[in-house]
């Protein structure tokens, strides 16, 4: 038997820990044939394939050398985030043990049974924080071959939420110095636009900040269908730091083809996000990403997001602004319904666009 500490719930530990992919989704599988033929176009069409490909690798140790050295590693996050919408930051400040400990305890929580990790109890996080597949699916490539936890900073450090021990004290020393990452490299990005801004720190929230645990566990169908880990999608915040295995699968979309993104032990992945392009009025670029499954092997990866309160507006700091000036909450609110009709966003390409240049439409890539 397993038994959680704190709540007291009891399970066989033989019961089967995979989230049940083939018998859920049993009819988009067996129609898979059909379903390539009605991929959408938000991504699958970008057929174009290149080489596995190392990021833009920033040593963000310079940072501290010095002004000549500071100003040059801003230059090149600055640049990366235009051309890339990606980087990855070495010299981070973050220990290998903080990533080995967080990695560690995030591979014995997928291990228990699924009927437990299903149940909010377990970790006496709130409903739905455990989230696995794609619910509203209607379609293989819409489907994302994948489980994970999603739990905000501020339930890390709640008393009211019973985590083991272990368990919050590597999520509670990868969050603290993640985001002290993250904070500081969206500051600079602000700056080098020449807005020393406080508007990040003052907005961003540990109650609407996140970590994401991920699982891709191996997809036995995937030689033969196009299954995503993820599907393709862009990040809802401001900014997105990714610690991944040495496995592979991260995709981004470049020069209109997907790329295959080299694993980076020592490194941490930076990622744009919706809303950091449109505060930077399109300078800086939230790219189109995606992971594609393994069929032997699972993947592990934890994400932070830089997300700010529901009530925070996001407004160009640019003017003329392309975009609306808009709050969180709403922008959730029409990604949501976005998700329920469509099964994928295209929030900011209609209802947050302001200007139409000729025959040239500036718009967020979906």
């Amino acid at each position: 038997m397993v038994e959680s500490d704190d709540n007291k719930i009891q399970l066989p530990f033989s019961m089967e820990s995979e989230p049940p992919f083939e018998e859920a989704y049993k009819a988009l599988l067996e129609n898979s044939i059909e379903d390539e033929a009605k991929m959408s176009n938000r991504g699958n069409q970008i057929v174009v394939m290149y080489e596995e490909c190392e990021l833009p690798l920033i040593d963000i140790g310079r940072l501290n050398m010095g002004e000549l050295e500071r100003k040059e590693c801003k230059k090149e996050m600055a640049r990366a985030s235009q051309e890339w919408g990606f980087f990855q930051v070495i010299n981070h400040g973050v220990s290998s043990k903080i990533l080995e400990d967080m990695r560690s305890e995030q591979m014995q929580v997928f291990k228990q049974p699924f009927l437990l990790k299903t149940n909010h109890r377990y970790l006496n996080l709130v409903a739905g924080c455990y989230r696995w597949g794609t619910p509203t699916a209607t379609c293989l490539s819409q489907l994302s071959w994948s489980e994970a936890f999603h739990i905000p900073l501020s339930d890390i450090s709640s008393s009211f939420i019973a985590l083991p021990t272990s368990l919050r004290s590597a999520m509670g020393k990868f969050a603290a110095t993640v985001s002290e990452v993250g904070q500081r490299i969206v500051e600079l990005l602000a700056e080098e636009m020449g807005h020393e801004s406080r508007f990040f720190k003052k907005n961003c929230v540990p109650s609407t900040c996140y970590i994401r645990m991920n699982r891709y566990p191996p997809c036995p169908t995937s030689s033969q269908s196009q299954i995503f880990g993820l599907m393709p999608h862009t990040d809802s915040d401001f900014l997105t730091i990714l610690h991944q295995d040495q496995v592979g699968g991260l995709q981004l979309v470049k020069d209109g083809g997907w790329i295959a993104v080299k694993p980076n032990p020592e490194a941490l992945i930076v990622n744009i996000g919706d809303l950091l392009q449109a505060w930077s009025n399109g300078v800086y670029k939230s790219v189109q990403h995606r992971v594609v499954t393994n069929h032997k092997l699972e993947r592990f990866s934890t994400a932070y997001f830089l997300c700010p309160s529901y009530d925070a507006v996001i407004e160009s700091c640019v003017k003329p602004s392309l975009y609306r000036k808009f709050s969180f909450r709403e922008f959730r609110l029409q990604v949501q319904e976005d998700v329920q009709k469509l099964g994928y966003k295209i929030v900011l390409s209609f209802g947050f666009l302001f200007y139409t240049y000729k025959d040239e439409t500036h718009v967020l890539s979906l």
